[in-house]
């Protein structure tokens, strides 16, 4: 577990409200209009896909609040449509495996651990695919961040 603040950035954003099993569609479709939004307006990508997450239940059943956003290299006032994403304390750890044991093998663990040390949660969590190869590939490479209060 590291504990780090997150850096401030400008995003392409959507947001829906859904399931944890209703993410993989919700990602396939929005992904590309993203991608075609930051084409449309000439910006730069600046990292990785973010997924983040306001609550995320512990089931498949329970609703929750989620964007995905792609950090572009512009600032607000420049392009309509962007998402600031302020700096934020955060507990991380990286996963580096099956997409289907991230909450068993990282997750849970992360969690365990903020636990122990006595740390309280925002309640946003985010993850960030620094290597996605697909849904059913053995290795990702995805980093964890829960969000801490101070």
């Amino acid at each position: 577990m590291q504990i780090s603040t997150t850096p401030e950035m400008w995003v392409v954003q959507r947001e829906r409200r859904l399931r944890i099993p209703e993410i993989a569609n919700a990602a396939a479709e929005l992904t590309p209009e993203i991608g075609q939004q930051i084409k449309d307006a000439g910006l730069e990508v600046a990292g990785p896909w973010i997924f983040i997450a306001q609550n995320l239940p512990k089931d498949g059943e329970t609703e929750f609040d989620w964007r995905i956003c792609r950090p572009v290299a512009a600032s607000g006032s420049a392009v309509a449509g962007l998402h600031h994403l302020p700096p934020v304390p955060v507990a991380s750890a990286l996963h580096e495996g099956p997409l289907a044991a991230l909450f068993s093998d990282g997750y849970a663990p992360l969690l365990a651990k903020i636990a122990a040390a006595g740390r309280a949660l925002t309640g946003e969590s985010r993850d960030i695919y620094h290597d996605w190869t697909g849904p059913g590939a053995e290795r990702q490479k995805i980093e964890i961040q829960f969000g801490l209060t101070q």
